[in-house]
């Protein structure tokens, strides 16, 4: 889910911190004595930083200048010590970082697994927050990363610039007045790009967080997605979420470039700067050994120092910063004008979608559909009124248009021209939801899923009493597989089960659907002759309007009227109607009394 930053509500990052800083500090308060000791093992390193360039100085000045290398090597042996010394600092320093960043690291997951279970807990249907994947695995260990590169880096650039200053105070103080005032301009065109960093750093999470959130789901309803023909639009909202997210990328990238050049002004200019004033320095008592010593300190420790602090800060800071928002702060919501992918055909309560007290149940005003523009219609100017609570059943040859005639009426395609309403509502570019409270479609390949019996029955209408569960399930003659499975908590293994048993289950899960119209588009083509009249016979018997695509023609037998499609024209009557008034139902007819299973 994204966050918008629509109506001037964009977050630059001083809510985030104003949040998070109170956290931050019972945290280190928490924590007194890992810090004290990480402190004492960084005065060391402040001690190794003011060697190195004080040692080089005072080799120069007092021992080679003079003609005494004796001494000079002496001083440089001090500097080599404050060298090699750095190993032993680096391990105390580690040793001691785990004691902060791991318990950071429990505690994020401790908080991300309580608030989504809370969430999925007493949210009610779709409560599930899909983006707690990404929580509990990327972004914690952002965090945990990321705020271990933090201490580490903004504790060296502390001590270590500590030494390295003194060490050019001790040298000589104008030393100070070269280098300090680029590097300090560097240091605050790059603090200055920190707050818009983190902002361009928490849209690019939101973004890779809707993009995982649309790909969850997608996968979640892959069979949906395909039998109901929205795969399409699902396409082009993940393609959107990409695009959304390469454009954050690239905001973000932007402001690195700028980080660069900051980084640039505050790392290469204070050398630049000062060998341009070794004259002036030179011309007030600086010496040889004291301009070695300020660019030692310079290369070796200050600027180094300097470089990894705003590296650290420009990337680490601004994740953690983002990161631990997003974990620690309020859940995010659905802004206006955001789009959230539904659970594809998962029904809401009819309410949802009022629809007219008189409107015809399916209605199609001169439907014409072509798959091309060039190409014959697969359905021409069809006229069709199907009354609330009737039974019609759909019959032709294989590939007359049958199929598209439900998705049509599903709504999950489009008509090339005229109008298709489902009581009293134009289906055509309609929300998923507000689809799924109008109709249910039951494809011929059954959508069954890995869980319970309850759980797959009970998929489109989550909160329905166990005991209608029970009654679906022996109305439509699913007791025996109920009984193998296990009962109604027993799991369901979609492999294991027969092309017929998975119909049945979504036939049931059909029947407890509260959508009012119930569309079956092959959906007992795996069923035999008898199962499949009890199956229809029960749907029929449910309140509201059920529309067949006939498999046998006793299918179609059973409906109070019958659509004939034959690529001509459309005949739509009673069954003796029908069969007065269309040859291909007569031939149809003919050869479904020479044999009862005759299939269509």
């Amino acid at each position: 889910m994204r966050v918008s930053d629509s109506d001037g509500c964009r977050d630059d990052g001083s809510g985030a911190l104003s949040r998070l800083t109170p956290r931050a500090r019972r945290f280190l308060a928490r924590r007194k004595g890992v810090l004290a000791r990480l402190a004492l093992w960084s005065l060391a390193e402040s001690g190794q930083a003011f060697l190195v360039g004080y040692g080089v100085a005072r080799s120069v000045d007092e021992g080679f200048l003079v003609g005494d290398p004796r001494r000079g090597l002496l001083w440089l042996a001090v500097a080599l010590v404050g060298v090699l010394s750095g190993a032993r600092v680096v391990r105390g320093v580690f040793a001691q970082l785990a004691g902060l960043t791991e318990p950071l690291r429990d505690g994020l997951v401790r908080h991300a697994v309580g608030r989504s279970m809370a969430g999925a807990a007493g949210g009610g249907p779709g409560a599930t927050d899909r983006a707690a994947v990404s929580r509990l695995t990327n972004q914690v260990e952002i965090a945990r990363d990321s705020f271990a590169g933090l201490v580490l880096t903004l504790r060296s650039f502390v001590f270590t610039a500590a030494g390295a200053l003194l060490g050019l105070l001790s040298l000589h103080p104008a030393l100070l007045v070269v280098v300090l005032p680029p590097m300090v301009s560097g240091l605050a065109l790059f603090l200055c790009t920190l707050r818009p960093m983190a902002a361009a750093q928490r849209r690019a999470l939101a973004a890779d967080e809707a993009l995982g959130d649309h790909a969850a789901r997608s996968r979640a309803a892959l069979r949906d997605l395909t039998a109901c023909g929205t795969a399409p639009d699902a396409e082009r909202r993940g393609a959107d979420l990409v695009a959304d997210a390469a454009a954050q990328a690239r905001t973000l990238s932007n402001w690195a470039a700028v980080r660069t050049a900051a980084l640039g002004v505050a790392a290469d200019l204070p050398v630049l700067t000062l060998l341009i004033a070794v004259p002036w320095l030179r011309g007030r008592g600086v010496s040889t050994g004291a301009l070695l010593g300020a660019f030692t300190y310079l290369v070796q420790s200050l600027l180094p120092a300097l470089h990894t602090l705003m590296t650290a800060l420009g990337a680490a800071g601004a994740r953690l910063l983002v990161v631990l928002d997003r974990v620690l702060g309020p859940m995010p919501d659905a802004a206006p004008g955001v789009t959230v992918l539904a659970d594809v055909s998962k029904a809401v309560p009819a309410r949802s979608v009022p629809s007219g007290p008189t409107a015809p149940a399916v209605e199609l005003r001169s439907v014409t559909l072509s798959y091309g523009v060039h190409a014959e219609p697969v359905l021409d100017a069809l006229d069709l009124r199907v009354a609330p609570g009737e039974h019609l059943a759909v019959v032709g040859p294989s590939g007359i248009g049958k199929s598209t005639l439900t998705r049509l009426v599903a709504g999950t395609l489009a008509p090339s021209a005229g109008e298709v309403r489902v009581a009293g509502h134009v289906v055509t570019g309609r929300a998923v939801a507000e689809l799924s409270a109008l109709r249910v479609l039951v494809p011929q390949e059954a959508y069954v899923f890995s869980g319970s019996v309850g759980d797959n029955l009970a998929y489109l209408r989550t909160h329905v009493g166990r005991g209608e569960v029970a009654a679906a399930v022996r109305v439509i003659g699913l007791d025996p597989l109920v009984e193998r499975l296990g009962g109604l908590d027993g799991p369901v293994r979609p492999t294991e089960l027969s092309p017929g048993e998975a119909q049945l289950i979504a036939l049931a899960r059909a029947y407890l659907s509260s959508a009012p119209l119930l569309l079956l588009d092959e959906a007992t083509c795996h069923l035999d002759p008898a199962s499949e009249a009890r199956a229809e016979e029960a749907l029929a018997a449910r309140p509201g309007t059920l529309l067949v695509v006939a498999h046998r023609l006793s299918s179609a037998v059973r409906a109070d009227r019958i659509l004939v499609l034959d690529g001509v024209r459309a005949v739509c009557g009673t069954h003796d109607e029908v069969l007065s008034r269309s040859p291909l139902y007569r031939d149809l007819t003919g050869h479904w009394r020479a044999g009862s299973s005759r299939q269509l």
